[in-house]
Parts: structure tokens; sequence; C-alpha cells
């Protein structure tokens, strides 16, 4: 298929808090307008993607067992324009939940997140690592980053990867946290997208959430892991970012 020069990220965006932060930020570094789509303000979704146009769909407290909910009515539409840009083989990133989505789109799904023996829920709150299950070698968007990447989680799902999807990291709490589907599809469970401000603004609107997962202090120890964390990885999410924003990343070795 013909590469056509991407000149668009078009996000959509689930909740005011959780908006495309960093990501924006880089797409605008490569030249790429920003659009964003806040179907829940009722803002229409396309049908399909166009060829110069880039989709991110960002997180929120949703998930795909809420689909059909007449609560959240765009989530439906959401997942046939998934199943169409991955059709059409268009990029295609998913943040958090925007990744359990792509995932469902392509007939994977999300589970609640659970673990130990015997398994109890969990949610993985905070700051923490992510490991890479394959080489720069093998996967391009892997290039100039290390081993394993400090990343912001923020989920209590997990994700049931579909048979067509390639897992590129994992976490010790949740095993799929990156995978790839076809050559331009990325899904994240994990944030790298998330700005100082926007973190204190997910504290404060997303406190009992915060407080179930880590505690009375939870909120107090995600601020003083970001005070230590968060400006010294940016570099990295940034690396990610441009690299996950790159339509050219094409596979030696994908499979």
């Amino acid at each position: 298929m013909a590469m056509v020069r991407v000149q668009e990220l078009l996000v959509v965006q689930h909740v005011e808090r959780e908006g495309p932060g960093l990501l924006a930020q880089v797409a605008t570094e490569r030249d790429l307008a920003v659009r964003i789509l806040r179907p829940f303000a009722g803002d229409p979704l396309p049908d399909a993607l166009r060829p110069e146009q880039i989709l991110a769909v960002m997180g929120g407290p949703m998930g795909v067992a809420d689909l059909g909910d007449p609560a959240f009515p765009w989530l439906e539409p959401l997942v046939i324009l998934l199943r169409r840009a991955l059709a059409d083989e268009r990029p295609v990133l998913g943040f958090c939940l925007g990744a359990q989505l792509l995932a469902h789109a392509a007939g994977g799904g999300a589970i609640p997140l659970s673990v130990g023996d015997p398994p109890l829920p969990h949610r993985e709150v905070g700051f923490g690592a992510i490991s890479f299950t394959r080489s720069p070698a093998e996967e391009p968007l892997l290039q100039d980053l290390p081993a394993s990447l400090l990343v912001l989680h923020w989920h209590g799902d997990r994700i049931q990867l579909p048979p067509a999807a390639t897992l590129l990291a994992s976490s010790l709490a949740c095993p799929e946290q990156l995978f790839r589907i076809g050559p331009r599809a990325f899904g994240l469970q994990f944030h790298i997208e998330v700005t100082a401000a926007a973190l204190e603004r997910w504290i404060v609107e997303d406190a009992p959430f915060v407080r179930v997962a880590l505690g009375a202090g939870g909120a107090d120890r995600i601020r003083a892991d970001a005070g230590r964390w968060l400006v010294p990885v940016t570099p990295l999410w940034r690396i990610l970012l441009h690299h996950l924003l790159d339509p050219d990343q094409e596979a030696c070795g994908r499979s």
C-alpha cells in the first residue's frame, strides 16, 4: 500500500482530564496538525480515517465492559472506526482505554486485572517499570530506548490480546502493556502522554480510584514519585512518542 504523508493527529478524548498532553506537543514538533474530538460533549466521529490522518484514542474511566451502556453511546461507533482503521492499515495509537478498545476491535478484549495465588483484584496505579519483550532490531519502535522504561500506570483491567497482536512490553503485575497489530496500530496500557499539570488533575478528580489502589496516602505517594521521576523520564517518553507518530516504522523482522 502506498504511503501517504501523515499530516494530522486525530485525537478521541473520553473525559476532559485525559487529553493528549505530551503526545500533542510531540505531534506539533513533527509538524502535524492536532484535532481533538470529544464525543462525550457531542462531537461526531468520522466513519473512517483519511490517508493523511493518524488516530489516537485516549484513556478514561469506562471500559470494554461498558460497550452498549447508554451513558457512553460513542464507544460502539469508535470500535467500528477502529475496525475500519485496522482493515485499511491506518496508523492508530491507543492509550489505556484506547488500547483496550483497539484490542477488542481486533478480536481480543479486557478483563479485570488480578494478581497472586489465589488471584485477587488489583489496580496498577502510579509509577512503575515496563520491560520490552523484543529488541530494537526486531521492533524499530524500540530504537534508542533502554530495555525497561519507567511509566505511569492507571488501570484496573488487563488486556486480552487478539491473535493478530504482537506483545512488545510487560510489567510485573500486568503482562500486556504494549502491543502492535499489523504494521501501524499500537496499544499502550500505560501512560507516557501525561504532563505534570494533567497528573495533578488526575489525582484530584480520580481520588477514589487512587485511594482504593494505594490507600489513604496514595495521592501523596504519586506526587512524590512524580517530583522525583517525571522530569528525568520525560525525554525517554518523548522518544517513544516520536517513534509512535512515525508512520514509516516499517518492520524488518516483524511478525
